[in-house]
């Protein structure tokens, strides 16, 4: 089993589907956030407003593997493959500091 890590998810929608996305990501905070392998999970925007930004910390590879297999999971990711204007942008880090 991995140690814990972080991980930033930089998504950017098409302009038409902000709102959208953002409705999709709230609709999935509590759920994601009960998940017993998640430590942290923040929707952010960037302050241009053409991006939202996912702040979450995994206690390990297992635990967001689970994640991304929840059935309310799935629905949300079949909706960005019309909704964004680039792939997800995923970076796992470890903190060092």
């Amino acid at each position: 089993m991995t140690k814990p890590f972080q991980l930033i998810a930089k998504i950017t929608p098409k302009p038409e589907y902000m709102e959208d996305v953002r409705q999709n990501i709230l609709g999935i905070l509590d759920r994601t956030r009960a998940e017993p392998g998640c430590l942290k999970f923040k929707l952010l925007q960037g302050r241009d407003g053409s991006c939202f930004y996912l702040d979450e910390e995994w206690a390990s590879d297992e635990a967001l593997a689970e994640h991304y297999a929840a059935p309310y999971i799935a629905p949300v990711f079949a909706k960005y493959e019309d909704w964004l204007a680039a792939p997800v942008e995923i970076h796992k880090m470890t903190p060092l500091a």
